[in-house]
């Protein structure tokens, strides 16, 4: 097929993808040119909405035609894969995905590929070290596929807002493509940095330099319909008050970004308290619950969704008409790439950030869950070399110093580096040497700063935000844009009704979280000489609590960060906590009326608990029934994961002899008071004590969780 021939068919699919006036763009011809008559490898690093995924299925069509292979996408979100299988399906190609929602299908998908009906494969990077998808899937997959697509590419890169590990595996999947496969790589935020670390990491200006042989395409970044703005405002309750007071005004329906999960369901609750309708949106949010609220947001059922970043790479609504940050994030880039959902296919969309003092609080804690030192990973590898044979994550958890989330994580790097291996039933050391790359590590923190600074400095900036963002991804266009707060001298008034923020204050400062009880031992508490396993027994169970608030939280949690840091003093019952107390305890439906109170024993803030434990027994006409020894004979351990949590509590509370027999005359159940609650294990280790002294239910209270 000649070239003229090859653009009038591509012309003819994208009509089809994108509707009758579509035309392509010069830079999205030259992509589907080199991938479908030259067979090369390509990077299109382009804004959100500039039309990358259309590349990609025009020329999957093309390929098909010519009797090539199916398309593999390595796709990163759930709400990307749905968006791009219906997408594909306006083009005439049928794409299926695999992934965690769907793995009753994935027999039925594997075998549809085999035969040759699915023209596009969508799958997480997760699933290319499946070990069955890896062993049995994938091999003749890569013998026989037509194109290789890694959309969202900068998550390759060290130094990408979004680093995953899984996508590291890519450059091994590179290396066994047949000869002649094209490769494409996409992405809407990627520096100069990161533009070079992802083309070293597919292969593309690598080994495979050749201008004849590789292609990078890279757009100008301004989003014409966006007017960027920062809104400062003192408080909490001001910037929450704010957001109720303009939400109405805002073009069409929109997200709300906030910087933790708690603060997702806070900012939600309220919002819907003065009439909006809205809906949180998280990576705990149960899977069918966000799918329906991203239908809601699409059809325009809401006002707005109320999220993390899990609501970011993918999601497609080309009428977005605005995107609220309350907090921001720790990077331009990520801001960048969050607020390009809005104003795809509108004139006019608001990009407005409401930070916070708290903001850079949280930015710690983040980076606090970096790549751990090197004798944590080595104890890792120890481990699994001492087991000679498999260890699933669950068993490995308890012999190190990492907990469930950051050992896999660990666990996956480990993997790209060839040091271990994923196999069926969990991991296996491979006995090839691994270094720890410490000036590495350093590096892509140092750079983790910069971008914090930077992303001060962008608020605090007189200058154009648009230009300022669009430099800090390298844009060579970066320019003025004119319609920013500062280029315009105009934006958003940080005027805000006192009625508004009063109210706001109310919903903030109203107390009362649930703490939900243990019921299930870690695994492997043998290998720690605890002797647990399975569940825990009826008669050993603490009932549903409840804390003040999370520290978390936007209300109350600035409040109990600056009551319970390390540098704080021990100290009485402050009286706006005592007071929160005796809300969250007046609103408490329980099914029995407590009748005693315990105070768990302390050994860092005594005064505080014990104060907690006698001023709630006082206006609760309670009786102040004593307080769970700790075993002076231990000492606090630094525990990261719930099995070396458990052993190292297990020893350290006793019930005294005085309070064991008023417990056994009881007919009602008993608060445990604490100042805080992290893991929920201490409250069940202390209320199972409680529970074989006699308790016949016990109900743990605490000042702050993290939960």
């Amino acid at each position: 097929m000649d070239e003229n021939a090859l653009r009038e068919l591509a012309e003819e699919r994208l009509r089809a993808l994108a509707g009758p006036e579509a035309a392509l763009r010069e830079d999205q011809w030259s992509a589907i040119r080199a991938l479908v008559l030259q067979r090369r490898r390509a990077l299109v690093v382009q804004r959100t909405g500039w039309g990358k995924s259309a590349v990609y299925f025009v020329a999957t069509a093309l390929l098909r035609e010519l009797g090539e292979g199916p398309t593999v996408i390595v796709s990163p979100l759930l709400a990307l894969m749905r968006n791009q299988v219906e997408a594909a399906a306006a083009a005439g190609v049928n794409a299926v995905t695999i992934n965690s929602a769907n793995p009753e299908e994935w027999a039925a998908i594997e075998e549809q590929v085999v035969v040759g009906d699915v023209d596009v494969l969508l799958v997480s990077p997760e699933r290319l070290n499946n070990p069955d998808f890896r062993d049995n899937v994938l091999p003749e997959l890569t013998q026989n596929a037509g194109l290789l697509v890694v959309d969202e590419a900068h998550c390759i890169s060290d130094w990408g807002h979004d680093f995953r590990p899984d996508y590291r595996r890519l450059r091994t999947l590179l290396t066994e493509l047949p000869e002649g496969v094209p490769v494409l790589a996409t992405t809407a935020t990627a520096n100069d940095r990161v533009v070079t670390d992802v083309s070293e990491q597919l292969g593309v200006g690598g080994e495979f330099s050749d201008p004849q042989e590789t292609l990078v395409l890279r757009g100008t970044l301004d989003r014409e319909s966006l007017r960027l703005g920062v809104v400062r405002l003192p408080t909490a309750q001001a910037r929450l008050g704010w957001l109720a007071s303009r939400l109405g005004d805002l073009p069409g329906s929109g997200i709300i970004y906030t910087l933790t999960v708690a603060a997702t369901e806070e900012v939600a609750g309220y919002l819907r308290d003065q009439g909006y309708e809205v809906a949180s949106y998280s990576g705990r949010t149960d899977p069918a619950e966000r799918q329906r609220a991203e239908e809601d947001l699409l059809a325009n059922r809401v006002k707005a969704l109320v999220a993390t970043s899990a609501l970011g790479m993918g999601f497609d609504k080309p009428d977005l008409g605005f995107v609220v940050h309350l907090g921001a994030p720790s990077s331009p880039i990520a801001y960048y790439q969050q607020i390009g959902r809005a104003g795809r296919g509108v004139r006019r969309a608001d990009a407005l950030l409401l930070p916070g003092p708290e903001d850079q609080d949280i930015w710690s804690y983040f980076a606090s869950l970096a790549f751990p030192p090197e004798t944590t990973v080595r104890a890792i590898l120890d481990a699994l070399a001492e087991a000679g044979g498999t260890l699933s994550t669950a068993a490995l958890e308890p012999r190190v110093e990492l907990g469930r989330t950051r050992l896999e994580m660990v666990l996956k790097v480990l993997d790209v580096d060839g040091a271990v291996r994923r196999v069926k039933g969990g991991w296996e050391a491979t006995g090839q040497p691994w270094s720890y790359d410490a000036e590495r590590y350093e590096r892509i923190n140092a750079e983790r700063r910069a971008e914090q600074q930077a992303m001060l400095d962008y608020l605090s900036t007189s200058g154009c935000r648009m230009e300022f963002l669009r430099r800090q991804l390298d844009d060579p266009d970066a320019q003025p844009c004119g319609r920013c707060d500062n280029c315009t001298g105009s934006g958003y008034s940080a005027d805000v009704d006192e009625q508004a923020v009063e109210q706001a204050g109310e919903r903030l400062r109203r107390p009362g979280v649930e703490l939900s009880p243990r019921k299930m031992w870690p695994t492997g508490m043998g290998a720690l000489g605890v002797p647990v396993s399975g569940k825990l027994r009826a008669d050993e169970l603490s009932g549903q609590g409840r804390a003040v608030g999370r520290l978390t939280d936007i209300g109350w949690g600035n409040r109990l960060r600056e009551l319970l840091s390390t540098s704080a003093p021990d100290q009485e019952l402050p009286e706006d906590l005592f007071n929160a107390c005796v809300q969250v305890l007046a609103a408490w439906d329980w099914a029995q009326r407590p009748v005693g109170v315990v105070a768990l024993g302390s050994r860092s803030r005594p005064k505080l608990v014990r104060s907690l434990a006698s001023r709630i027994a006082e206006i609760g006409r309670l009786s102040l029934l004593g307080e769970v020894a700790t075993n002076p004979a231990t000492r606090p351990q630094r525990a990261t994961n719930s099995a070396q949590r458990v052993a190292a509590l297990w020893q350290q509370f006793r019930v005294p002899e005085e309070l064991a027999a008023r417990l056994s005359a009881l007919d009602g159940p008993v608060l445990l008071m604490d100042d805080y609650a992290d893991t929920g294990w201490t409250a069940t280790i202390a209320g199972r004590l409680l529970r074989e002294a006699g308790a016949p239910a016990v109900l743990p209270f605490a000042l702050a969780t993290t939960g």
